[in-house]
């Protein structure tokens, strides 16, 4: 396809990353602009175009700029389906294991991906698999129109006085910084970035790295889909503990076993015991990033959750640059066995460390209001 090296290969996937960090920052914004209902089905709009148009694209420069446009419509979906989701769950305290469960459709849709390439582009080109990327707009956009509902609920009450501003997209940023909320705002963008540099860098060298290390190269299929079967396991439990025992616990629990797995590959291990650390691995790895979401929407007040979503996920897509390029750089000067595995366990550690600093509330009750509470409830 156009004599692509693989550096430019890279370029062209990272500018399509690029795209999907300026849609999830501009997520919040558009949401209080439109309406979250508009603005997820306007992302879907826009990712289905930037699909649609990518297969019609005559040159590796024009297959770019629609990359990015479908980047943009990709990273705008999660942090406003995230909210919505959450949101609706939130009176029945499921709030968690709707959002991980939402987080599945990315491991399936990895496993359809990879079934569908293997079946369409032998046959009909690479193009087709950008023309089957563009049905949502076909399909999904007329459910989300009638099904839909047009506002979220109101979830919870907060102790803080929602004032009407003439900037509330500005005012939200500013409140991601305000008291506990800049440490938060801080540890989770660095769990956001740990979080999907993992993804992104396994799912891009994992087979080339299992190669290094002396595993048959020919087993990479097999990587791959026990890697993301262990992943769509992983967000189930992810959501039930994160539901019965916080999203904190989870979180941290979670990256802490994604480390704790990941160093184990550093080790010689048999043929025949190498699919369950894998497995384990997926189910740890893949989930951290959807329970780093399920947090940050927990933690922050209902007014400035999008913005803190939207801010996560997009700071965590430069981790999801970085990933490819580290296993890539890695590889090239041949060290990725076994120091791959030691650096994404670091990654892993570093998520938990940073989950772990998240204050335990957003704001404190001051002890006079909370003795009053205390009485008020006390008396009903």
């Amino acid at each position: 396809m156009w004599d692509l090296t693989p550096a430019s290969a890279s370029v062209i996937a990272t500018i399509g990353l690029l795209g999907m960090a300026v849609g999830a920052i501009a997520s919040s914004s558009l949401s209080a602009r439109i309406g979250s209902k508009n603005a997820l089905i306007a992302s879907v709009v826009c990712f289905s175009v930037g699909m649609a148009l990518s297969a019609l694209s005559p040159s590796a420069a024009v297959f770019t700029i629609f990359r990015f446009i479908t980047g943009v419509g990709l990273g705008g979906c999660l942090p406003i389906g995230v909210t919505m989701v959450a949101a609706r769950r939130s009176q029945d305290h499921k709030s968690s294991s709707a959002t991980t469960t939402m987080m599945t459709g990315y491991p399936l849709g990895g496993v359809v991906c990879a079934l569908l390439g293997i079946l369409m582009v032998p046959a009909f080109g690479w193009r087709s698999i950008f023309v089957v990327g563009a049905a949502p707009a076909v399909v999904l956009v007329p459910l989300m129109i009638r099904y839909l509902p047009r506002a979220a609920p109101v979830i919870e009450a907060t102790n803080i006085r929602i004032e009407e501003h003439d900037h509330p997209d500005r005012d939200a940023l500013a409140g991601l910084f305000r008291g506990r909320g800049l440490r938060a705002t801080l540890a989770f963008w660095v769990a956001s970035f740990m979080g999907l540099m993992l993804i992104y860098g396994l799912n891009t060298w994992l087979p080339q790295i299992m190669s290094a290390a002396g595993y048959s190269l020919g087993n990479s299929l097999g990587f791959l889909l026990t890697l993301n079967l262990g992943a769509i396991i992983g967000q189930f439990l992810g959501g039930w503990l994160a539901d019965r025992r916080g999203a904190r616990l989870a979180n941290i629990s979670w990256f802490g076993g994604a480390a704790v797995f990941l160093a184990m590959f550093a080790l010689p291990l048999p043929n025949v015991f190498l699919y369950v650390p894998l497995f384990l691995a997926g189910i740890f790895t893949f989930s951290s990033q959807s329970l780093t979401y399920a947090y940050t929407q927990r933690f922050y007040p209902e007014h400035l959750r999008a913005a803190g979503v939207g801010w996560a996920a997009g700071v965590g897509r430069v981790g999801a640059m970085c990933g490819p390029l580290l296993g890539g750089a890695l590889l090239t000067i041949g060290v990725a066995y076994p120091w791959g595995f030691y650096i994404f366990a670091l990654a892993g550690a570093l998520g938990a460390l940073a989950t772990w600093l998240v204050p335990k509330a957003y704001a404190s009750t001051p002890k006079r209001k909370a003795d009053r509470q205390r009485a008020l409830e006390a008396s009903e």
